[in-house]
């Protein structure tokens, strides 16, 4: 029966047209089953009915026309059951309900299982039979697989299907959904945008003339260097922040100390330039998709990005100009950060990417534009979506294609709201976040590549509460030199001079692992990673500590984070560690600037050894020794506050890998991701025994993650004690906003009532019904 299993699921999975795919399955089974009817009905869920779209057994004339409530007869039991039914005689079933047109009177044995993908029922799948009789555990084992296979290829199908105007117009407006990228609504046409060139399809090829396709390639460098600064050029008119960052990448990618001498090699050995081109690109790209860490996984999109480009100047293809109308919302394959900054400034409205998330550099750029974008959009044909007319709710990850008058006036209302809204929130930017009742709560950055973020400040944000320092490492092919990382850390210290910046040490593992160092694990999430792997190799943890500390000369703005701490332990060594770069350090200043300051003095005479070493020892005294936190994100350091308290200047709660490790959920696993939720009880009480814990031993706690970005989040955090909470620079003032327009006691009283909730469901729909009574229902979605 597997083979036939098989099949049947092969067959239904290559018909390109649902309805015949679902009239060939029907009839397979009804034949593999050797029974005398089978029927697939499928969920309406707008009609909230299951309707009959394919029998062999039940009348043609009822296929497309019945329709069973989901309350209604046998069908409705296994929809609401979500379990199979197997009934020797239907008809005297208390549920069975008679319907006439489907002909079904000679039919007594009935046998239905639920189709089921991503805990919704897709449809129901039933077989009957003349004979009064139980189906056997085998034929009922059948059609439960069968049905569990069906699932996901019926999912898909459906999503391909929802273009069809019959449909539409037969059962309603139908809407695609995907993952909210950046929040927000738009109306408009579509206008999709197909890649110039593949990297796939080209063959490997060799070459009698490495110099003329080295040639090649220098020049396909150049001119794709020249089109990355126009692009963040236009950029940096809209936006000024760590977001185009990006571009940086790019070009570090091109210099020949990166990827660009990886291809050069290879043209050397005798490739040809798009060949060359195409090893090493699809080589990075395999590395990115095999991290775990789903914004390091992002980043095999830009380099997809970056080797088409590269290929398009290679293969000197004329650029080809998408007709554009006034405004527009864009769709392609994937969406790349380029793409956005390509068409941003040309009446671009919103974003749709069939692939990516939340975490692709697409979406940071969207967000920091103020761009709705909707990622991770079922796949289907994308030349049938050109030039339609669509709405993307970028709030609930909503696309609906071809809506109605209906649906187009309660949108047009709901985008007129947004713009107030966007309006009034940058009202309170530069002024302090403090509650009605005078708490204040400090609002900081989340940052990580350049120093491009400093004019933030006009987003009212009080400094960096996480610089994540590893993606420097992650842009090279050897570790960063102590000069390099002194370069680039003293950047970020000036750009917020009159407030803190807190770097976070050196964060990999196997789940983003460095292409120069790599980590292979069985589950990186539970191994070698952070303060592990630097404690394990104190030569990187040094040079790391050396060069945040020179770089904080004179401006001592810095404060060092520790990651991935589970004991006592791990800070007792960094600390040890830390203390020796800071006095081996202290000597070597004293040192080279008394040998300074003696060769001065050799030539006029004015100073002795003993006044030039007193001058260099009041030099040196200006390098201090900065905080130094953790970062709490492993539940052991829940249990350990006391201990650790006594070894820190502050904590700081990473509430993204908290949450997974608490609920043990893998966020990048689609299967599971809906079980990742910050707002569950259980994360909710742990984030409060952290902050009760911190006043009690007198230490400072912030939080950076997503749910310091999330207007409920931060008045939990608010009212639970939380003294910072950080987040990218769109997000500063709208949580500015939330925070000045509520009372502490405000925020106090539904903290006590969230943690009395049991479910993540029900905390979600008090802190809405909150919002909306606080007159902040805005903030959730537009229009509330």
């Amino acid at each position: 029966m597997l083979t036939t299993l098989r099949r049947i699921v092969l067959e239904f999975s290559q018909e390109a047209e649902l309805q015949n795919a679902l009239e060939r399955m029907v009839y397979s089974v009804k034949k593999a089953m050797k029974t005398d009817c089978c029927s697939i009905y499928l969920a309406d869920y707008h009609q909230q009915h299951f309707l009959l779209m394919a029998s062999d057994g039940l009348a043609k004339t009822s296929v497309g026309e019945t329709s069973i409530g989901f309350s209604e007869g046998l069908v409705g039991l296994v929809g609401q059951r979500e379990e199979p039914l197997n009934i020797a005689d239907a008809q005297q079933h208390q549920d069975y309900m008679h319907a006439p047109e489907v002909e079904e009177d000679d039919f007594n044995a009935f046998l239905g299982t639920p189709i089921i993908h991503q805990r919704k029922v897709l449809g129901i799948l039933a077989i009957q039979q003349k004979e009064s009789r139980h189906y056997t555990e085998n034929d009922e084992a059948f059609l439960v697989t069968l049905s569990a296979q069906l699932a996901s290829a019926l999912a898909n199908a459906e999503v391909k299907n929802l273009l069809s105007h019959q449909q539409q117009k037969n059962h309603g407006v139908k809407q695609l959904h995907g993952i909210a990228g950046a929040p927000g609504i738009a109306l408009s046409e579509i206008i999709v945008c197909q890649p110039q060139a593949d990297l796939a399809a080209v063959s490997l090829k060799k070459s009698t003339d490495s110099q003329k396709q080295l040639l090649r390639f220098e020049q396909a460098v150049e001119k794709t260097r020249i089109e990355f600064n126009v692009l963040s050029s236009q950029l940096s008119e809209a936006i000024d922040d760590d977001s185009l960052a990006i571009f940086d990448v790019y070009k570090q990618l091109l210099e020949q100390a990166s990827l660009g001498h990886e291809v050069a090699a290879k043209i050397s050995k005798g490739w040809r330039a798009d060949s060359a081109l195409k090893l090493v690109i699809e080589h990075y790209i395999s590395q990115f998709e095999a991290i775990e860490d789903s914004y390091f996984r992002e980043r095999a999109s830009d380099i997809r990005d970056l080797g088409t480009r590269l290929l398009v100047n290679i293969q000197q293809q004329a650029k080809e100009e998408l007709e554009l109308p006034n405004e527009f919302i864009l769709l392609a394959q994937d969406v790349s950060a380029s793409l956005v900054a390509q068409y941003q400034h040309q009446g671009l409205l919103g974003i749709i990417s069939l692939s990516g998330s939340n975490n692709s550099h697409a979406a940071i750029l969207a967000r920091s534009l103020g761009l709705p974008a909707i990622m991770g959009v079922n796949a289907f044909v994308l030349g049938q979506l050109h030039q339609q007319q669509a709405i993307i709710d970028c709030y609930s990850g909503e696309l609906f294609i071809n809506p109605d008058e209906g649906l187009i006036q309660e949108y047009q209302y709901l985008l007129s709201q947004e713009k107030a809204l966007t309006n009034k929130v940058m009202e309170v930017a530069q002024l302090p976040c403090i509650t009605q009742d005078g708490r204040a709560i400090e609002v900081l950055l989340n940052a990580g590549l350049s120093a491009g973020f400093e004019h933030s400040t006009k987003l009212g944000a009080l400094g960096i509460g996480l610089y994540r320092t590893e993606i420097p490492f992650m842009n090279r092919n050897c570790f960063p030199s102590e000069q390099e990382q002194t370069q680039l850390y003293r950047k970020v210290l000036q750009a917020f001079p009159k407030h803190g910046v807190t770097m976070r040490t050196l964060d990999v593992g196997g789940d983003k692992s460095l292409p120069y160092f790599p980590i292979n694990e069985e589950n990186p999430f539970l191994g070698w990673r952070g303060i592990r792997i630097t404690l394990d190799h104190p030569e990187i943890f040094l040079v790391q500590v050396r060069a945040m500390l020179r770089a904080n000369q004179g401006l001592n703005n810095l404060e060092i984070m520790l990651p991935m701490i589970s004991g006592v332990e791990e800070i007792d060594e960094a600390n040890r560690l830390i203390n020796q770069a800071f006095f081996e350090l202290k000597a070597e200043l004293t040192k080279d600037i008394t040998t300074e300051l003696m060769s001065v003095s050799n030539e006029d005479g004015h100073l002795t050894l003993q006044q030039a070493q007193q001058k260099a020892q009041a030099v040196s005294a200006k390098l201090v020794r900065p905080k130094v936190g953790i970062m709490l994100e492993v539940p052991s350091v829940i249990f350990q506050m006391e201990a650790l308290a006594k070894r820190v200047d502050f904590f700081s709660v990473g509430s993204n890998d908290l949450t997974q490790y608490l609920l043990a959920v893998d966020r990048n696993n689609s299967q599971v991701a809906n079980l990742y939720d910050a707002f569950h009880p259980a994360v909710l009480n742990a984030l409060n025994s952290i902050a009760q814990q911190s006043a009690q031993y007198l230490t400072p706690i912030s939080l950076c993650g997503e749910l310091a970005s999330q207007p409920a989040g931060a008045i939990l955090l608010l009212a639970m004690g939380f003294d910072k909470i950080s987040m990218n620079g769109h997000n500063v003032p709208r949580i500015k906003w939330v925070i000045r327009h509520i009372s502490f006691e405000q925020a106090q009283n539904i903290l006590d009532k969230a943690l009395t909730l049991t479910t993540a469901k029900q905390v979600h729909s008090y802190l809405n019904e909150q919002l909306e009574v606080l007159g902040l229902g805005g903030f959730i979605r537009a229009g509330y």
